[in-house]
């Protein structure tokens, strides 16, 4: 009797969606009929506006959104007790958005209260454990140029603000991912969107979905200079220990995010926010794609988005304990599209598994493909 998984198992369909195609084969990312390198140009508010409403806004939409996410950011500050107690980022997130109302109210008041609040809670909790006091939106700022400034205090260049919006964009959604799943799970049973956005974050906490671009950087330093690069990374392999920001489990080519954010931190140094990684990550991606294909040619293993997130991120002066957090400040309004698009799918999502475990002696079942 078949007891193993069939091949394939893992590709079943479980949604359609008209939110964005991840074309892995050809390396490309389209979020509502736009390429992810014409939007990276925009700011985070205007894929908001794309993400929640279908199509790119123009006034006065695009300025109710933004003043919409300042008015999230603010009604945040009010609450942010919950988040400062907690031992990481991440669970901070988590403590402080499950303290949230949610109640029968418009999309737009829940979507910015919940993107505000990523944003103010991550900088609330980076500074309390700073011994900083935690600083209070202002509304008359951009999200991403808000965020730089709750984090470091100061208001930030134009070339960083530019900087930042080209990361949020960039990463705001990305198909049918671990965390965005969940969060369709939890909406499918017609639940709220703060515990849809709670469970999603949940998931992104788990290393193999959020928390690679930390290590990225902790590769590089122990790289330290170009010339290094290769030995270093083949004695990796030989130890059997994975090389940081290579392969995806959807892309067989570079990820697509990874030249918009390469070409983020390029924009960057023009402008004078010179990186102290980006000359050494790129010899060192150089070498990795080398090393790799003579290690496993049948893999074809490419430069994914946590690479680059690593380097423009700390070429932002964000620390790399917010790395995941300042993620999570994007995907949000990825999640809490998926959510509505689930809510209006109006169906239940409940997948099969396949039963491996023993069975009673004499048992004729129908099938071993079931409902979990």
């Amino acid at each position: 009797m078949e007891t193993t998984f069939r091949p394939g198992l893992e590709d079943v369909v479980v949604a359609e969606t008209e939110l964005s195609l991840v074309d892995g084969d050809g390396g490309r990312l389209v979020v509502r009929g736009h390429p992810i390198e014409t939007l990276a140009t925009r700011r985070f508010e205007d894929v908001c506006g794309l993400l929640w409403d279908g199509v790119l806004p123009a006034p006065p939409r695009a300025d109710a959104i933004r003043r919409g996410l300042a008015a999230g950011r603010c009604e945040a500050h009010r609450e942010i007790g919950p988040a400062l107690g907690a031992d990481d980022a991440m669970a901070a997130l988590r403590a402080g958005l499950a303290a949230l109302r949610s109640g029968d109210e418009p999309p737009d008041a829940i979507r910015f209260r919940l993107t505000g609040a990523i944003a103010v809670f991550l900088a609330a909790w980076y500074r309390s454990r700073s011994g900083l006091a935690p600083l209070e939106p202002d509304p008359e700022r951009g999200h991403a140029e808000d965020l730089l400034r709750l984090l470091s205090g100061a208001p930030a260049a134009a070339a960083r603000v530019r900087g930042l919006d080209s990361y949020l964009v960039t990463v705001a959604e990305h198909g049918m991912n671990a965390s965005t799943f969940t969060a369709r799970v939890v909406a499918s049973t017609r639940s709220d969107e703060v515990s849809a956005v709670v469970a999603a974050l949940g998931s992104l906490k788990g290393p193999l979905h959020g928390g690679a671009p930390g290590p990225v950087l902790d590769m590089l330093d122990a790289i330290g200079r170009p010339d290094a690069a290769k030995a270093w990374l083949e004695a990796e392999l030989a130890a059997g220990r994975r090389i940081m920001g290579l392969g995806h489990r959807v892309y067989r080519v570079r990820d697509p995010r990874a030249l918009v954010l390469e070409t983020a931190l390029a924009e960057l140094e023009r402008t004078g926010v010179a990186s102290r990684y980006l000359t050494l990550a790129r010899a060192v991606e150089r070498a990795a794609v080398e090393v790799l294909d003579a290690h496993r040619p049948e893999r074809r293993l490419r430069t994914n988005v946590e690479f680059y997130t690593a380097v423009l991120l700390d070429a932002l002066a964000i620390p790399r304990a917010l790395f995941s957090a300042v993620f999570a400040a994007a995907r949000v309004a990825g999640w809490l599209a998926h959510v509505a698009e689930e809510r209006a799918a109006n169906r239940l999502i409940r997948p099969r598994q396949r039963y491996v475990g023993p069975l009673p002696t004499g048992f004729d079942g129908p099938s071993l493909l079931a409902v979990g």
